[in-house]
């Protein structure tokens, strides 16, 4: 669901702004239904409470996003890849982070 949230915002933001900023954009929108998805469905069983979690999280999310941009920009920019294969491709890599990171500490069981 937040991976789709961001492309849809991506998509929606691109023909206004830099690629880049309209990625960040969709992060920002994306990161509450993130939250909300990991610790609702996801890890349902932690044993963290909403703020421990939110705050682990929000750090996990930002070393997510870090990635997503930098390898975004490492393709769309310095590979010429067309924009949307640059941000999927962004997208799957960040994801594995934040969900190793999300299982092993911001929700930790």
């Amino acid at each position: 669901g937040a991976a789709l949230t961001h492309l849809a915002v991506f998509g929606l933001a691109k023909p206004a702004m830099w690629p880049e900023l309209a990625n960040a954009l969709g992060f920002v929108v994306a990161f509450g239904v993130s939250f909300f998805g990991h610790r609702y469905l996801s890890f349902s069983d932690t044993g963290t409470t909403v703020r421990q979690s939110l705050w682990r999280f929000a750090l996990t999310a930002l070393g997510g996003f870090v990635l997503n941009e930098l390898v975004f920009v490492l393709l769309y920019r310095g590979l010429g890849w067309h924009p949307w294969l640059a941000l999927v491709t962004a997208l799957l890599v960040a994801a594995g982070q934040t969900f190793l990171l999300g299982r092993y500490w911001a929700f930790r069981r």
